[in-house]
């Protein structure tokens, strides 16, 4: 039975309407559609594609249309002259819909989504993360902002970015454009971003991000392993470069004080690995190359060039060798020291 009583007429004028515009669609608006819906005050929101102002002043918030950002109103567009909002911290690229959108309201989604407390710190390290790492790109790829020089001519072409699989979902040229068929569409594709976006987080929160305990409990105690503080040990293998160099920056690590060598067990293998720092987290040069005569050298042969029982490898760029030991990649780490 239907109810048409008090309560369900207050619950129905009490939904709310996310405007947007219609026609062609970008991956932008689509993921901030998808993001409001994962708020407390916009979940069971319905959905308004138009570009007519008088059906836009009806919608309680609107995103992508409007040439108006004002948070007062909930306006979140981009396209208007003089727009030059950024996501601040160290941030510089221009905000699309979405980083508008994640903004200032990412923090909310964050925290609900991860089961955080809104104040844990936690929360502004993931909600800080995703936009590096997820939403900034999207912003870039919708201004037109490229990411290296014009002047250099990419050699290969990249139709696989999100981005670029929600414009496919737009009908074809040469297929009906029925506006009940692109709101369809648009709601695939607003799913297709919003799943990756939460697939992404939910990958830093309880993988990427408990890392960085593991991390910071390494470097506080990386003297008991060395009286240098040059090594690192961890006990079991956690992606740690990107975390090591935001860690040393917050402990005041530095000069002298910046370890060598990261000690940890191989995933799979059973076995140990010894890993130079490098010298930023995406280079290919380390502060301190295992030795040169090491470089190239496996198995009995290395073990005994270094006098390290149990060798297995060293690369030929001294970034990374192994041991079948803890102790001998330990070992080895240490000797590195001296040489």
């Amino acid at each position: 039975m239907s109810k048409t009583g008090p309560a369900a007429k207050k619950q129905k004028m009490d939904v709310k309407t996310i405007g947007t515009h219609n026609g062609t669609f970008h991956c932008d608006e689509a993921l901030a559609v998808f993001l409001l819906r994962h708020t407390a005050t916009y979940k069971d929101a319905s959905l308004q594609r138009s570009r007519d102002p008088a059906v836009l002043d009806n919608c309680d918030i609107v995103v992508d249309v409007g040439a108006i950002y004002d948070e007062s109103k909930q306006r979140f567009d981009h396209h208007q002259r003089g727009f030059t909002e950024v996501f601040g911290h160290g941030f510089s690229t221009k905000l699309s819909s979405a980083g508008l959108i994640y903004k200032h309201f990412g923090k909310e989604i964050v925290a609900s989504t991860a089961g955080l407390d809104p104040s844990d710190r936690k929360v502004d390290i993931l909600w800080l993360k995703m936009y590096r790492e997820f939403i900034e790109a999207l912003d870039a790829i919708d201004n037109g902002i490229s990411q290296y020089s014009s002047q250099e001519q990419p050699k290969y072409r990249n139709r696989t970015d999100l981005s670029s699989r929600v414009g496919w979902l737009n009908p074809r040229w040469n297929e009906s454009a029925e506006s009940q068929k692109v709101d369809a569409l648009f709601l695939k594709a607003s799913q297709l971003t919003g799943e990756e976006f939460l697939g992404r987080l939910d990958y830093y929160a309880n993988a990427w991000l408990p890392a960085r305990d593991l991390v910071l409990a390494g470097l506080s105690s990386r003297q008991n392993v060395d009286a240098s503080g040059k090594i690192i040990l961890f006990e079991q293998f956690a992606p740690w470069k990107e975390h090591l160099f935001e860690l040393e920056v917050e402990q005041g690590v530095s000069g002298d004080e910046l370890p060598f060598y990261v000690i940890y067990p191989d995933e799979t293998g059973g076995n140990w690995r010894i890993q130079a720092v490098p010298v930023s987290p995406e280079s290919f040069d380390s502060r301190k190359a295992l030795p040169e005569k090491w470089r190239g050298v496996r198995d009995d042969e290395l073990s005994e060039i270094s006098g390290v029982d149990g060798c297995i490898f060293v690369h030929a760029s001294g970034f990374i060798g192994g041991n079948k030991t803890k102790e001998g990649a330990l070992n080895l780490a240490k000797l590195a020291l001296k040489m």
